[in-house]
């Protein structure tokens, strides 16, 4: 995946230090998708994303798995009305 698709899908960028940073996606409290750091590539070079905190880790590295992963888990979370 490219940095370019990892912005697409509206992941936001965070800063690390010196040059460094990645890209987030909250989906919901504690379920968020996080990217690698620009210093850590991928093995084929390239971005992967990552369910924040997992344990053992759950990695993609296409762009459609993601995007559609994301539409679907959207598209499940519950608004409840404000009170």
């Amino acid at each position: 995946m490219t940095e370019k698709e990892i912005i697409l899908l509206g992941f936001k960028r965070e800063e690390m230090d010196d040059d460094d940073y990645y890209y987030a996606y909250d989906i919901a409290r504690g379920f968020t998708f996080i990217s690698n750091a620009k210093t850590e590539p991928g093995e084929d070079g390239g971005w992967y994303v990552e369910f924040f905190d997992s344990d053992p880790a759950i990695r993609f590295t296409e762009f459609g798995e993601v995007q559609g992963l994301i539409n679907q888990l959207t598209g499940a979370v519950v608004k409840l009305p404000r009170v």
